[in-house]
């Protein structure tokens, strides 16, 4: 097995505003696993609030370079096993993980799904993200796209702004990326209005979640608060809902388990995406028959997209009929 990666500009199409700050362009790490004339890919992406560097992972990628190049083809859990040992980061071990698993599949001549025996004869419909901005602004970009799911990001809470969203009777979800307060909370969780709301995504900064109830009226929905398998049982008394992206637990191997553990918890699901091509969108695709909510965005957002695969299109995904996870790379 050979390893090869490279460092890919993500372009967006606009200006994207979050809570954390405003960006044009971000960073992929892309990584090719290949065997016997098969090519695999996983992809990673530099995302600051998470204080991500990429030219730290191509450096512990130099060091265990051969040893992953001397590993025999083994199932993609045996080799999630061994990419353990070797103390990666999360969004590092993803793009191994994911570039493994398309590899896999493509020797075998399976897709994911069927390695998997996973649904995916009813596949959960994605958002798309409106970004930081003028209430107006966002809904003239609601009332003007072919999506029908929408995720709106705000800087804090704005109530006349809440009160205009409600007024659109539209598939609307709020992500403030912790920028709400803890009196912003109670307000939200307190108002039987919240609850058109698909689901209120991570209102608080890491940890400060003790002031979520869970049965109020408000679905709060977990995203820097889960991380991985660990998170759920703690966040039970809190949050309705988790949002699952691979590069946060490591790809899709735990992914799986996650999803298997928080329907046993009786959370509400969601895939979801940070600013990625169609190689990360391709993987968590594959996740979309087993989930309540998608929001698998990211490749709509750039203008150079470098792959093809599964995709989603005005919020349909589509899956690709090629083995392993689909993915080419134009």
């Amino acid at each position: 097995m050979e390893l090869r990666f490279e460092r890919r500009p993500l372009y967006l199409k606009e200006t994207f505003s979050i809570a954390y700050g405003n960006y044009d362009k971000r960073e992929a790490l892309l990584i090719e696993l290949s065997h016997q004339n098969c090519k695999g890919y996983g992809e990673c992406v530099a995302i600051d609030y998470y204080q991500i560097d990429l030219q730290r992972f191509i450096l512990q990628l130099k060091e265990i370079q051969s040893q992953i190049q001397s590993c025999t083809i083994t199932h993609p859990q045996e080799f999630f096993k061994y990419l353990l040992n070797l103390n990666l980061h999360p969004f590092l071990l993803s793009a191994l993980d994911c570039a493994y698993w398309d590899l896999f599949g493509k020797l075998e001549n399976k897709s994911f799904i069927e390695l998997n025996n996973l649904p995916s004869a009813h596949l959960v419909e994605s958002s798309i993200t409106i970004s930081v901005g003028e209430i107006d602004h966002q809904i003239e970009k609601i009332e003007k796209s072919s999506w029908n799911k929408f995720k709106v990001k705000c800087k804090g809470l704005n109530k006349n702004n809440v009160e205009k969203l409600l007024k659109l009777n539209r598939h609307i979800a709020l992500d403030s990326n912790a920028s709400f307060t803890d009196e912003d909370c109670i307000w939200l969780q307190e108002n039987g209005e919240v609850q058109k709301f698909s689901y209120l995504e991570q209102p608080r900064p890491i940890d400060n979640y003790r002031i979520l109830e869970k049965q109020s009226f408000a679905n709060w929905m977990a995203d820097e608060d889960c991380q991985n398998l660990e998170s759920l049982d703690k966040l039970t008394p809190y949050y309705k809902s988790i949002n699952i992206k691979l590069m946060k637990c490591g790809g899709l191997t735990p992914a799986l388990e996650m999803i298997r553990k928080a329907r046993a918890l009786n959370y509400k699901i969601m895939i979801g995406c940070m600013t990625e091509s169609t190689v990360g969108i391709s993987a968590a695709c594959n996740l979309t028959g087993m989930v309540d909510y998608a929001d698998l965005d990211g490749a709509n957002l750039i203008s150079n997209d470098y792959a093809a695969g599964s995709f989603v299109k005005n919020g349909k995904i589509i899956l690709s009929s090629k083995s392993g996870l689909g993915i080419m790379i134009k």
